[in-house]
């Protein structure tokens, strides 16, 4: 790069977020931050603005504006709240790279205002794609914008398919770890509790994300994801299970050719790779040693048990506002969990049920969407409401 790349990063505070700002750190000479945003967690907010001085902060959460504007008073800091603000600092900045790493359907918004300015996007919510995927590669088409994927996953997929045609692609297969209860059986899964669900045995991510990769759901929104990302087909796409976490994807080709990208399970080696694309930066982060890694194993997902890999891919065929539906669901079910408010294996019964009872349209538009999602929230929480007052 001729001069330092200016990036905003939407949801500094979070894992991605925090991963990617540790990059800038290291890489001082190439990265600069431009806008910092975070939904409510103030104090790390106004220790990243102390630290890396972009132009503006924002925060959510309006409450908090005050004590954001106080602390950082001294500072030549321009600080907004809100998630109107948010979501027009995405279309109005004029930084080369945003990374979008807000979580769940609150990250959408933002995002498409950056495709609608044909900005360039380090895309980490997985949500905006399983939710609007239709609409924003649309969008992209018509504005430039260019998606550049941030999960290890479909940053793997991603390097393997530089170069190639995606006509000449056979299948794509996405690795999953399995999570922390990989072996476990459904008599133990009845029992375990959100704190089992967040020790992960390999990666390092935020609670909603982390209890999605015990549910595999983590894979069915990667899945629908990766039909966007790729304009592949639901079955050109497979999930293989490998707990070691050495393999992120593989692409197999027409020829009998197969590619797969290997690293360690760490978060930062893909996210800089978004950050320089289309160069490469010579980096410390840990290399791998596959002598060191022993043998690698793989194996099908047990769907029967984990359902919610099985529901993302009802979901995607259905298309529609079906993914929409599914993933409004899951976020309040993942959130009833965390709250001992239903078990784990719960879970995929309440985004079942808001999948068969919220109304299915199957040509949608952003309203539609929305509305979509307020349904299925409402729905699902009723039903996780109903199930918990019974055992009271």
């Amino acid at each position: 790069m001729s001069k330092p790349r200016q990036i905003a990063v939407f949801g500094s505070t979070g894992s991605i977020g925090t991963q990617t700002l540790d990059l800038v750190r290291k890489h001082p000479d190439l990265f600069r931050t431009e806008i910092l945003t975070a939904r409510n967690n103030l104090e790390l907010l106004i220790k990243q603005a102390k630290e890396f001085l972009p132009e503006t902060v924002i925060i959510a959460n309006k409450d908090h504006y005050n004590a954001l504007k106080d602390s950082l008073k001294n500072l030549k800091i321009n600080v907004l709240a809100g998630e109107e603000e948010i979501e027009a600092a995405a279309g109005s900045c004029r930084s080369d790279l945003i990374v979008a790493a807000m979580v769940g359907y609150a990250g959408m918004k933002p995002v498409i205002s950056a495709v609608g300015a044909g900005k360039n996007i380090a895309l980490a919510n997985k949500e905006t794609l399983v939710v609007a995927g239709e609409l924003i590669k649309n969008l992209s088409e018509k504005t430039g914008s260019r998606i550049l994927p941030v999960d290890s996953e479909h940053s793997a997929l991603f390097q393997c398919l530089e170069g190639e045609k995606i006509s000449s692609v056979e299948k794509i297969v996405l690795t999953a770890s399995g999570g922390p209860f990989l072996a476990f059986n459904r008599e133990q899964l009845l029992n375990v509790t959100p704190a089992q669900a967040l020790k992960h045995p390999n990666w390092e991510m935020g609670s909603k994300v982390t209890v999605d990769s015990a549910t595999l759901m983590n894979k069915g929104l990667e899945v629908i994801e990766a039909k966007w990302l790729f304009d592949l087909e639901p079955e050109k796409i497979d999930v293989v299970v490998h707990p070691q976490s050495i393999i992120h994807s593989l692409v197999y080709f027409h020829d009998g050719s197969v590619k797969a990208q290997l690293g360690m399970p760490d978060m930062r080696i893909p996210i800089l790779y978004a950050l320089a694309y289309p160069d490469r930066v010579m980096s410390e982060l840990p290399r791998l040693d596959l002598a060191a890694a022993g043998g690698l194993t793989f194996r099908k997902p047990d769907t029967s048990l984990f359902r919610s890999l099985s529901l993302a891919y009802h979901s995607l065929r259905a298309g529609g506002n079906m993914p929409c539906i599914m993933n409004a669901a899951n976020e309040v079910a993942v959130t009833g969990f965390l709250e001992g408010k239903t078990g784990f294996l719960n879970i995929p019964e309440v985004v079942e049920f808001a999948m068969e009872k919220t109304r299915f349209e199957k040509s949608v538009s952003l309203e539609a969407l929305e509305e979509a999602d307020r349904e299925s929230r409402s729905i699902a929480l009723k039903y996780l409401n109903s199930k918990s007052n019974n055992k009271k």
